[in-house]
């Protein structure tokens, strides 16, 4: 009964319901399981990700009636009807204005597909209501691959993309402005033959009978690729480039400037050297697509910008206080580090405590991570190992991670004017656990003061000793650093030619072994990544240098640290309070 009365005082603090507690349910269903506070968090391909928010929400069964209208009839007798009338109407008035479909009989043998009506609320990065949604969603789900549907895939631009270009933006001092495309979708032209019932209240007058034949693609499992498809060729049509490491970023340099711009299926971000020619691009854009100008960028895939008197300041408070509010209310306690250096976790071999809600929260935190908390990335990737079947001494440890969020709920990453170098540091630890035999990689690179792109993760293969797990972790620092040197060769104004990217590494035996001509090892994969390094080495793409172990930030990536490392490691990867940021710049 001791065991029973822990378990359930250590879901009590995180918010857990008792009842959830002995869930055991196992198996790839529950791995997919998202967040609930937002899109990003799910093991769906990106290409997916995009287009079936809206189709995931057509087939789920659990909604919730009070909050969320589930008909056309549902949201216009609601609270709220005048607000959804007019989102109705706005969808409407898209639809016909961009020629969706066209009324026509339904061909003998043909079966249209269904429709229905999705609402959101749009809101803020405070909390409050920007705007109410209403989307007409063709049921695609039941599109049959081969006949109504050939290729799906559509990219998005990476978040380290966005924060490179932001860094840039920083070190610059350049403005960033935003703009959104209204229905994107609707853009697509439709290559198939698909029909499509007519709409609940607005059928046309004496052609009820008739079926709706898409001409855009807007709704169907294609519509994302046909979108990118349609807006690449646009771009390209204007004398923009695709940057080779990112398709969805797009450079166009002119003798009287030039111009960045990020496209997150249909948000993106502009980045330009003078205002001039950030208005002609969104001239150009508004002469092609229905777009909303947002001005200066405020806040991109929920992540909040703060400019300041020397740079930028990108965080995501609201988006902790969401976490919190939802996994850890009434738990006032905090932490000082987010993980405990005495615990050693191990595979759960008994019941599953709350498998679903832990799933919940590694889904959560780990978008967090991704895109503006690097010093989470050590501990959501070690937790997230055991998501499948999460033991009562998991949940412990899942605690006071959420209790070191609490503490550090407003820390955002600050890209300043310098310096304008990129710099990287690699480190691993060694099997640290001894029930497993694999080691932990992990990286960093900073530009403009703050981090830009980072990684913790489990080495797949057993080194065999400290300086051959290093030189895993220091190929892969060397793929980053590759990538990172590709993307800023096509930024206009970058210096050419380019600099090797220095990586700063904690083992000298690792750094000799690099910089050796030969390698007498047996082991065949150390030798593939020994000829990788030699090769980036000899082209100049990076460099590699000595740094003590106290003064190596990738060292968080790895392992658990005291609270003065921690506190360290997060000042040397630009992470602050944004008040504290703040402050400063005014007083200045």
């Amino acid at each position: 009964m001791d065991g029973k009365k822990a378990i359930l005082q250590i879901l009590e603090s995180v918010g857990v319901p008792s009842k959830s507690g002995g869930s055991t349910t196992k198996g790839s269903k529950n791995m997919t399981q998202k967040c609930g506070l937002c899109i990003h968090c799910s093991s769906t391909p990106v290409d997916e990700i995009v287009h079936d928010e809206d189709q995931e929400q057509l087939e789920a069964e659990e909604l919730e009636p009070r909050r969320k209208p589930q008909t056309y009839r549902d949201a216009v007798t609601s609270s709220e009807g005048h607000q959804w009338k007019e989102a109705i109407k706005y969808e409407i008035d898209s639809i016909l204005q961009n020629h969706t479909w066209e009324l026509v009989d339904l061909p003998p043998g043909c079966k249209p597909l269904g429709y229905r009506w999705i609402f959101k609320r749009k809101m803020k990065a405070d909390g409050s209501i920007d705007k109410y949604k209403a989307r007409l969603v063709i049921k695609g789900f039941r599109q049959k691959e081969g006949v109504d549907y050939f290729d799906t895939y559509s990219p998005v631009t990476r978040i380290t993309s966005i924060r490179l270009v932001l860094a840039i933006a920083a070190l610059r001092n350049l403005e960033v402005h935003q703009m959104d495309v209204k229905t994107a979708f609707l853009n697509g032209d439709l290559e198939e033959e698909i029909y499509m019932e007519q709409p609940e209240g607005f059928s046309a007058p004496g052609q009820e009978g008739k079926v709706c034949k898409l001409v855009k693609s807007y709704g169907l499992k294609q519509a994302p690729k046909q979108w990118h498809q349609k807006f690449d060729q646009v771009m390209l049509n204007n004398g923009f480039k695709v940057n080779e490491c990112d398709k969805c970023v797009y450079v166009k340099n002119t003798m009287r400037g030039y111009v960045i711009l990020c496209l997150y299926v249909d948000d993106m971000l502009i980045v330009g050297s003078d205002d001039k020619m950030i208005k002609s691009t969104k001239d150009m854009l508004k002469a092609r697509f229905d777009m909303k100008d947002m001005g200066l960028a405020d806040v991109i895939l929920g992540i909040k910008i703060n400019r300041t008197q020397h740079g930028l300041v990108l965080s995501q408070s609201h988006y902790v206080e969401k976490i919190l509010e939802k996994f850890n209310e009434g738990d006032t306690s905090v932490a000082q580090t987010p993980v405990d250096t005495t615990q050693h976790l191990s595979k759960n071999r008994g019941e599953g405590v709350a498998q679903l809600e832990y799933s919940r929260i590694i889904g959560s935190l780990m978008y967090l991570m991704t895109c503006t908390r690097p010093d989470l990335a050590y501990a959501v990737s070690r937790l997230s190992r055991y998501t499948s079947n999460p033991s009562s001494e998991h949940w412990k440890s899942m605690t006071r991670l959420l209790r070191y969020l609490r503490y550090t709920r407003n820390y955002g990453l600050h890209y300043g004017r310098d310096p304008a170098v990129i710099e990287g540091y690699s480190d691993a630890n060694w099997i640290s656990d001894m029930k497993d035999s694999k080691s932990t990689s992990g990286y960093v690179f900073t530009l403009g003061g703050a981090a830009i792109a980072w990684k913790s993760s489990k080495q797949t293969l057993i080194a065999r000793s400290t300086m051959k797990s290093e030189f895993i972790a220091l190929d892969k620092a060397g793929e980053g650093a590759e990538w990172l040197r590709q993307f800023v060769e096509d930024v206009p104004g970058w210096p050419k030619p380019m600099s090797a990217i220095c990586i700063h590494c904690d083992c000298q035996s690792a750094i000799g072994r690099a910089q050796s001509a030969m390698y007498n090892g047996k082991s065949r994969h150390i030798r593939r990544r020994h000829n990788m390094i030699r090769q980036l080495l000899s082209m100049g793409v990076i460099s590699i240098d000595y740094v003590r172990s106290k003064d190596n930030i990738a060292d968080p990536f790895t392992k658990g640290l005291s609270r003065e490392l921690v506190h360290k490691s997060s000042r040397g990867m630009g992470l602050k309070p944004v008040e504290q940021v703040c402050t400063k710049e005014n007083l200045s």
